[in-house]
């Protein structure tokens, strides 16, 4: 696939073929500043591919993700989209701290260190972190939350030492079991809240946190350790793997406009990434995509930062 469409493709609506409510933004518009392309929504798209996308759609900002950017090379990738003029909003992931066996959270420990490093190279502030379920056999759910609570203390001189900070992402408690054991918004703060604020925050995903009770209370509270704003919908009925059951902003049940006041008023001013995991995304054509995104990004989601 290439970054760029004809006009006709990118004026689809995806994934739904709704008619559009608002024109497609074209590059320069100021209501694009703050939108950048999560990886994983054109996850078809090599780097170069969704590098060239966000360019062609006018979108200024990328959350890169780890594998297309081994694919690509760190330092052919950081060359790529430094002359592309793109900033990297966030770099997925780190994490997956719940082992338990001494070496495997040592190799975890390494492959954090690597993950900071890369975050380095791409003058990436942002580090988003997966907590990690439980191994397979454990039902300790406490013990693996403390495995993550000890897993993030070690990374913080780490990461300060590279100008980059920790995002701990809270998980909805469906992936509790094989993703991630922090499964509130409060849970993360409490981790992020026993270490400096400039080092270790929380990521604010709509589609994780939109159900919690409380999360407007908790995403005050927050305020400046939020690092990263992502958005995408909460649709039903929940397909057979609920991996794949996020959607395009406005086809699902997330009141974007309060979550989004929220989180500007807790002083949030950075990039504002669409993450999204859905087989019928993916199937589409990356501009066309990227079309859509943006048009339900200016519509639901900008108006409100």
């Amino acid at each position: 696939m290439t970054g760029t469409a004809p006009a006709a493709a990118r004026e689809l609506d995806v994934p739904s073929g709704a008619p559009a409510r608002v024109p497609t933004p074209e590059p320069g518009d100021p209501r694009l500043a703050r939108l950048s392309l999560n990886q994983r929504t054109t996850a078809r798209w090599s780097l170069r591919e969704a590098v060239d996308g966000c360019v062609a759609a006018g979108i200024g900002s990328i959350g890169v993700w780890r594998e297309p950017l081994a694919e690509a090379g760190l330092d052919t990738a950081a060359r790529m989209i430094r002359d592309a003029g793109l900033r990297v909003s966030s770099l997925c992931r780190g994490g997956f701290f719940t082992v338990s066996e001494p070496s495997a959270r040592a190799a975890a420990h390494a492959e954090n260190i690597a993950a900071l490093d890369e975050a380095a190279a791409l003058g990436c502030d942002t580090l988003v972190l997966v907590p990690g379920g439980l191994p397979e056999g454990d039902r300790d759910l406490a013990g693996a939350r403390q495995r993550v609570a000890e897993a993030v203390a070690e990374l913080v001189a780490p990461a300060r030492a590279r100008g980059v900070r920790l995002g701990i992402e809270p998980m909805h408690p469906i992936f509790a079991a094989d993703r991630g054991v922090i499964s509130t918004l409060a849970q993360a703060l409490d981790l992020a809240e026993q270490h400096p604020a400039d080092v270790v925050g929380v990521v604010v995903d709509t589609f994780h946190v939109w159900w919690e009770p409380g999360v407007l209370d908790q995403i005050a509270r927050a305020g400046r350790r939020i690092v990263s704003y992502q958005v995408c919908e909460w649709i039903t009925p929940l397909p057979a793997d609920t991996l794949l059951s996020r959607g395009m902003m406005g086809d699902g049940h997330i009141d974007f406009r309060t979550l989004t006041r929220a989180v500007a008023a807790a002083g949030y001013t950075g990039d504002v990434e669409v993450e999204i995991f859905n087989a019928d995304v993916w199937a589409a054509p990356g501009a066309a995509v990227l079309a859509t995104m943006a048009r339900r990004y200016v519509e639901i989601v900008e108006p409100h930062l």
